[in-house]
């Protein structure tokens, strides 16, 4: 951990320190140049949750990492472990999240994964701030932008593949409350897509009610559900997914 990052990657208020509109292109860019210089490579797949400053984050952190000569593959909001997923098999050198987890939506942050999908390491973490406090400067080779169209569906494929292929959800009803976040439309179509019969609450994100009365922090609104549609199961996810 050091002074820009906490135990879970950099977080705060929309548009204080240090996640303010500077900071954040700031970040992109530390972020890019840190990768290099450890030789770490120079391709990055950036996603996001459904907060409306996801919007802004997105393209601040994209042009920092393009002003350091890295290449980022937005995915758009896809839960977090989607991220760390999709780094580890495309082979990319980072991922990058953007999200406050389970916070409300004027706090948002940034999450770091290596090219194998685990956390950045505190050497990674340090290098960054080591350029966070120093003078931008652009890259003569700058990197390029990309989207990843197939990004959903190739997570919602592995996550398929991780249930036993001899088994199926047909005949459980299910409630899935989705937080209004990343989970909001991938799962609901992998439940149903696994055969069972669901009812999804909270899945209709407007970039300010996430986690809002909903999610993990929140089950009320579930078990209310549960007992309506007198489903097999509750399953609640939080704003980025990765609960």
């Amino acid at each position: 951990m050091t002074a820009l990052f906490g135990t879970d990657g950099i977080r705060g208020r929309v548009g204080h320190s240090p996640v303010s509109p500077e900071d954040v292109l700031k970040i992109g860019w530390a972020a890019g140049t840190a990768l290099k210089v450890l030789g770490k490579g120079r391709q990055v797949v950036l996603g996001k949750d459904t907060r409306v400053s996801g919007y802004l984050f997105e393209s601040l952190l994209q042009a920092g990492f393009i002003a350091a000569g890295v290449d980022t593959a937005l995915t758009g909001p896809l839960p977090t472990p989607a991220i760390a997923h999709l780094t580890r098999t495309i082979r990319a050198t980072a991922g990058v999240v953007i999200s406050a987890s389970h916070n409300p939506y004027y706090d948002n942050g940034i999450k770091f994964f290596q090219g194998d999908g685990h956390k950045f390491d505190d050497v990674l973490e340090q290098e960054i701030e080591k350029h966070f406090h120093q003078p931008m400067r652009t890259a003569s080779d700058l990197g390029k932008a990309t989207r990843m169209p197939d990004a959903a569906g190739r997570y919602i494929e592995f996550c398929k593949s991780t249930f036993p292929a001899t088994r199926s959800l047909s005949g459980y009803s299910l409630v899935v409350d989705c937080a209004n976040g990343a989970c909001y439309d991938l799962a609901p179509r992998v439940f149903r897509e696994l055969g069972a019969d669901i009812h999804v609450i909270a899945n209709e994100p407007d970039g300010y009610n996430i986690n809002q009365d909903c999610g993990t922090e929140s089950t009320a609104a579930l078990v209310e559900a549960v007992i309506k549609h007198k489903a097999n199961a509750g399953i609640a996810f939080d704003g980025d997914g990765d609960r």
